[in-house]
This record gives structure tokens, sequence and C-alpha cells, in this order.
């Protein structure tokens, strides 16, 4: 579940911070940072 929670987080992100200006790539890069970020802040709960 944790897994499901952080990916649909890092995606929402991802559409929001770099939907339609960075590209494809760019939000690629976001999402992976999201992930990662979001992946540290789930584990401490």
């Amino acid at each position: 579940m944790k897994k499901i929670i952080q990916i649909i987080g890092a995606w929402y992100g991802a559409k929001k911070i770099g939907g339609g200006k960075c590209g494809c790539i760019g939000t690629f890069f976001v999402f992976l940072i999201l992930f990662w970020i979001l992946g540290y802040v789930l584990d401490a709960f």
C-alpha cells in the first residue's frame, strides 16, 4: 500500500510541476525525484 501511495503522489506532483513545461523527459525526472523523496517521507511514518 505504501508503494501505491508513493507512486500516485509522485505521478500527481510530476504532472503538476512538469506537465507540459518541461516536456516528457523533464516530467520523468521530476517523477523520479518525487518518488525518491516520498520514499523517505513515508518511511518516517
